[in-house]
C-alpha cells in the first residue's frame, strides 16, 4: 500500500537525519507509521501518521521534543498513541512547539 502522505509529514521530514520506524497495519486495514529521531540539536522528535486501507491520511501529528525519551520510548508511545487515535479513543499528547494533526485534537499532557 503508497501511503500519501499529508503536509504534516513533510513539515516534519528530513532525509539527512537518521530515523527508526514502526509500521503496523490493524485488523481492519488501517495503517499506522510511527518514525523517532534525534535532531541536529540531539532532541528527541517523533511523527505518528495513521492511514486508512487506502493509504489516504486520517491523522498526522509530529514532535519536535521530547524531553524524557529515548528513540525506542518515543516509537513505543508513538505506537500506542497511534493505535488508540485509529480505534477512536480520545488520547493525550505531548506538549510540542511543532505539534499538529489532521485529526480529532485532544488536551495536551505529559507522555511520560
Amino acid at each position: 500500500m503508497i501511503m500519501r502522505r499529508g503536509s504534516k509529514y513533510w513539515l516534519w521530514a528530513d532525509c539527512e537525519l537518521h530515523c527508526r520506524s514502526h509500521d503496523e497495519v490493524l485488523a481492519d486495514g488501517t495503517l499506522i507509521d510511527v518514525q523517532a529521531r534525534v535532531s541536529r540539536k540531539g532532541k528527541t522528535q517523533l511523527f505518528i501518521g495513521v492511514y486508512d486501507n487506502r493509504g489516504a491520511p486520517l491523522f498526522e501529528e509530529a514532535h519536535d521534543h521530547l524531553p524524557n525519551d529515548s528513540m525506542t520510548t518515543a516509537l513505543a508511545w508513538g505506537g500506542e498513541r497511534a493505535r488508540s487515535v485509529a480505534s477512536g479513543n480520545r488520547v493525550s499528547v505531548v506538549p510540542s512547539s511543532v505539534g499538529y494533526s489532521l485529526g480529532p485534537q485532544a488536551p495536551l499532557t505529559s507522555a511520560a
